[in-house]
C-alpha cells in the first residue's frame, strides 16, 4: 500500500500536474494540502476520472485539505482538529481507507514570529498533540500525513542563516514535532533514510530549486501498529522541477500488507 502527502499549492491551478503525478505514481492514498478552493470548487469529477474517490475540507483562497483513495471512497471520520470550536480554518481531515485511519493536516506557518500567528501555530500544534495521543492510545493503525510547517532538525534545511528568525525552525516549533515522536509516532521518512539531508519544499524565490536549497516540511507519522509494516519511503523530487509545479514535492511511504 502506497500512501503519499502532497501540498499542491492550489489544486485547480496545479490540476494537470497532480493528475500526471497520480497517473505515473499510482499511490493508493494521497493526503493533499493547500487546496486554495472552496468545497464547490474541488475537482471531484476530474479525480474520479483518474480513478480516485475523495473527501475534502475546502476554504476560499487558502488552506484546504483532502484525502484521495484509488478505486475506493474514503470514509470521512472528522473534518476539523478538535479543541477549539472557534477555529474555522480548513487544516485537518480524517478518513478511514482500507482499514487504516488517515489524517491529512496542514499546520499553520506561524510567520512572522513572534506574534499572534506564531502563537496560533503553537496552540494548533498543542491541539494536534492532544488528539494524536488519543489516536495513538486506541492502538489502531493510524497515519498522520501532511505539511507540518516544521523543520525538525538542522540537517532538514539547506545550509543558511536566512531562516534563523523563521517560525519553521524555532525551538518551539521543533519541540512541538518532537512531542509527537515522544508519544511513539514514527517519522517514516527518517526511519528509511536515517542519514543526510532530505528536502520536500523549495521556495520559488532566489532560485532555491535550482540550487537545491530545500527544507523538509512534509512528514508522514505512523502509529505503533504500522511501524512493522513500513517498507520504502521517498520524495518525488522531479515533480518540483516541472512547469507550473507546486513548491512542494510529493512525499510517500509503502506499507506491507
Amino acid at each position: 500500500m502506497k500512501i503519499a502527502t502532497f501540498n499542491v499549492n492550489g489544486i485547480n491551478r496545479r490540476l494537470d500536474n497532480l493528475l500526471d503525478w497520480l497517473n505515473a505514481s499510482r499511490p493508493d492514498v494521497v493526503c493533499l494540502q493547500e487546496l486554495k478552493a472552496t468545497d464547490g470548487q474541488f475537482p471531484k469529477t476530474a479525480l474520479e476520472a483518474a480513478g480516485y474517490g475523495a473527501v475534502w475540507r475546502g476554504q476560499s483562497s487558502w488552506n484546504g485539505v483532502a484525502i484521495l483513495a484509488r478505486d475506493r471512497e474514503p470514509i470521512m471520520t472528522r473534518a476539523e482538529l478538535p479543541g477549539d470550536p472557534s477555529d474555522t480554518q480548513g487544516r485537518y481531515i480524517e478518513a478511514a481507507v482500507n482499514g487504516i485511519l488517515i489524517a491529512s493536516l496542514y499546520a499553520p506557518n506561524g510567520n512572522p514570529q513572534p506574534g499572534p500567528k506564531y502563537d496560533y501555530k503553537l496552540a494548533w500544534h498543542d491541539r494536534l498533540a492532544i488528539h494524536a495521543a488519543e489516536l495513538f492510545a486506541t492502538g489502531l493503525p493510524v497515519v498522520l500525513a501532511g505539511d507540518y510547517n516544521v523543520v525538525p532538525e538542522p540537517r532538514d534545511i539547506y545550509p543558511t542563516r536566512s531562516y534563523d528568525n523563521n517560525a519553521l525552525v524555532q525551538q518551539g516549533s521543533r519541540d512541538a514535532f518532537r512531542r509527537l515522536l515522544d508519544q511513539g509516532w514514527l517519522d517514516a521518512l527518517r526511519k528509511v533514510h536515517p542519514e543526510g539531508a532530505i528536502y520536500t519544499f523549495w521556495d520559488y524565490r532566489r532560485n532555491r530549486w535550482e540550487r537545491d536549497a530545500g527544507l523538509r516540511l512534509d512528514h508522514i507519522l505512523l502509529s505503533r501498529k504500522l511501524k512493522r509494516r513500513l517498507g520504502g519511503a521517498g520524495v518525488d523530487r522531479d515533480a518540483r522541477g516541472l512547469e507550473g509545479a507546486s513548491d512542494h514535492a510529493p512525499t510517500w511511504i509503502t506499507l506491507a500488507n
